[in-house]
């Protein structure tokens, strides 16, 4: 796959929403060899006001003259899932590589087009599963690695989440439970998390199944989800997401399983997990996380594209977590 041919990675944001303020966005600023050239959103008040405040010199309202601005070399694409595709289209036609948000598109087969585009187009793919590069997963997967709770058994998410979750930005325009534009709800928001990062321990889901319905009547799209799944190391999980759980109810719990012990952690939480192995007091793991959540990934990205490193996350491993997701949703139960 083609790098950059500069010596630097100078980015150009489409969608600088909420995403952009800390998460992402600023850690392009601040990471060796890259740089935040432009950003773009439609509303121009809104990108104005985006671009002062966070010391950005070009800011447009029209993304394909930021993408083919010739100072930008590099494209995240911070838009919700459903502009993804066509944007990665637009993207790779110009020869540029492509960050592009989580979920990596409302289904599997917009994830194989924006795939098979940026092969034909010669361009790298990357998608913000950020968690593969935090800290404290790193270590999860080095323990899992080296055998410390010897042949893993099973894995189980358990998510339950109030009707408006914390943990995810409360907008005026709740996008992330109109399936036309997030491919479904709160599950393919923060679901999405999960998976990836079973996939990043365990390597890929081959099979998986489940049931989807909408018990609360909020919105559209599903509220609650039960699946089960198989990765191709042989691992069995299930998963169980409620989105309309009571307040005393709110968990956010991952348990791996193995011969010898056991890691139980948060995915939205802290940087720390626990541990638990035969004839051993339960041992705790904390780890500081970055101020702006994306920055150890975004520095895999640059330094992937400058040929120093691989990032752990590319739209190849990203789309089978799209795939489990519909499979999981397939069937709804009125």
């Amino acid at each position: 796959m083609k790098k950059i041919k500069d010596s630097e990675v100078r980015w150009g944001v489409l969608g600088v929403g909420n995403v952009c303020e800390v998460k992402s966005a600023p850690a392009m600023k601040i990471v060796p060899n890259s740089k935040l050239i432009a950003v773009m959103r439609r509303d121009q008040e809104k990108v104005k006001d985006y671009a002062f405040r966070h010391g950005v010199d070009k800011w447009y309202t029209d993304a394909e003259k930021l993408i083919n601005d010739p100072d930008v070399n590099t494209i995240y694409i911070a838009t919700p899932p459903y502009a993804h595709l066509e944007l990665t289209k637009l993207a790779a036609a110009a020869g540029k590589p492509v960050y592009v948000e989580k979920p990596m598109a409302r289904t599997f087969a917009e994830c194989e087009e924006m795939i098979q585009t940026c092969q034909e187009s010669n361009v790298p793919l990357f998608v913000a599963y950020y968690r593969r590069a935090l800290p404290h997963f790193v270590k999860i997967k080095e323990f899992l690695e080296q055998g410390v709770l010897g042949e893993i058994r099973t894995v189980h998410i358990n998510l339950k989440q109030v009707l408006k979750p914390a943990i995810v930005a409360n907008l005026d325009n709740n996008w992330r439970v109109d399936p036309e534009i997030a491919g479904g709800g709160y599950f393919f928001d923060l679901a999405s998390h999960q998976l990836d990062l079973l996939d990043f321990f365990f390597g890929a889901i081959t099979h998986a199944s489940g049931f989807s319905s909408n018990q609360a009547g909020a919105y559209s799209a599903e509220d609650i989800v039960v699946g089960s799944f198989a990765f191709k190391s042989g691992v069995l999980g299930t998963g169980n997401w409620c989105f309309t759980s009571s307040d005393n109810s709110e968990i956010d719990e991952v348990t791996i399983f193995g011969n010898k012990g056991m890691i139980r952690f948060e995915t939205f939480g802290k940087g720390e997990f626990t541990m638990e192995l035969d004839g051993k007091a339960a041992e705790k793991f904390s780890f500081d996380l970055p101020k702006h959540i994306q920055e150890p990934l975004i520095q895999s990205i640059v330094n992937d594209l400058l040929g120093r490193d691989t990032c752990p996350s590319y739209g190849i491993s990203a789309a089978r977590t799209n795939w489990a997701m519909d499979e999981m949703t397939k069937t709804r139960i009125a």
